[in-house]
């Protein structure tokens, strides 16, 4: 069975619409519970309607993931950002991948936003996944849960958790599943799809030569 885990954190406009995708398949994935580890949010989330647990605890994406996977009691984990959701198919490929094979896996990058700015991104993802093995918490992570514990779980990490437990899973124990995690462009639009992408490069550059994890945090906000 399988244990959904969504980090948030003031995340309450995007949330239901993730939790409403997987409710929609939920039988049909397999999906045995809905955890919601909140980091502190200022106002909790309403997680009642869609038949989900609300987890608080201390904020820091690393340290919600790692309290969800603990208290979930699935033998696969789904680790979903609250601002993704699942496209069409998802819990038919879910459900596939968990029943053939060990590896974890990840969905393709796609952006709610229909600008070319958009569709350049997804092709750069698809390129640092296929050179460097490199997909993002943004991506989703299904992971078995003994393979989450022989690579060591999340770590208590103010960013760049996801990139640390994927490069511990390792390229050969890795699949990529033909159905879109489709996420939010807010931040892009906001910010500027050229501003955006080269910070979260230098994050990625200042993790590759050993920079502090909040170093790096600090820098990206």
């Amino acid at each position: 069975m399988l244990s959904v885990i969504i980090p948030t954190r003031n995340a309450n406009a995007s949330l239901p619409r993730t939790l409403a995708c997987l409710a929609a398949g939920r039988d049909e994935a397999g999906i045995a519970e809905i955890i919601v580890a909140d980091g502190g949010s200022v106002t909790a989330p309403d997680v009642s309607e869609f038949d989900a647990v609300l987890l608080r605890g201390q904020s820091g994406r690393g340290v919600q993931m790692a309290h969800g996977a603990t208290a979930a009691t699935g033998d696969w984990l789904l680790f979903l950002h609250a601002d993704t959701v699942l496209g069409k198919g998802w819990a038919r490929a879910v459900r596939a991948h968990m029943a053939g094979s060990r590896k974890a896996a990840v969905f393709r990058f796609e952006m709610d936003d229909a600008s070319i700015k958009a569709r350049i991104l997804e092709k750069l993802v698809v390129l640092r996944c296929r050179v460097f093995a490199m997909p993002y918490g943004d991506q989703g992570l299904l992971v078995s849960r003994s393979l989450y514990e022989e690579a060591g779980g999340f770590r208590p990490l103010p960013l760049m958790e996801d990139v640390d437990l994927v490069s511990r899973i390792g390229r050969s124990r890795l699949a990529y599943l033909d159905v879109p995690a489709i996420t939010s462009a807010e931040r892009y639009v906001r910010d500027g799809y050229a501003a955006r992408i080269i910070r979260n490069l230098t994050c990625l550059a200042m993790w590759s030569v050993g920079v502090s994890p909040e170093r790096i945090r600090r820098f990206y906000k």
